[in-house]
């Protein structure tokens, strides 16, 4: 798989901090933010899975109402049978 650079601009106590916490863990910055990265990659497929269950339960209920087979709010307010 061929390599890429990714550069962007960060402060340089937080640089430092981040450096010495992964060399306090044996990583390096470097080998950290990919992981970051990958996760962050799995996580947002997760939600986009979780974000398609929604969705469809959410068009699932809204569909009756679409065909018109809705109770109106007059009707909920006038119903004391339950």
């Amino acid at each position: 798989m061929p390599k890429a650079t990714f550069t962007f601009r960060v402060d340089d106590g937080l640089k430092t901090q981040f450096a010495d916490a992964a060399k306090a863990h044996d990583r390096s910055g470097a080998q950290l933010l990919r992981d970051f990265m990958r996760e962050y990659v799995r996580r947002r497929g997760e939600m986009t899975a979780d974000e398609a269950w929604f969705r469809g339960r959410v068009r699932t209920s809204v569909e009756p109402a679409d065909r018109g087979d809705a109770v109106s709010a007059e009707e909920v307010k006038g119903d004391t049978s339950a």
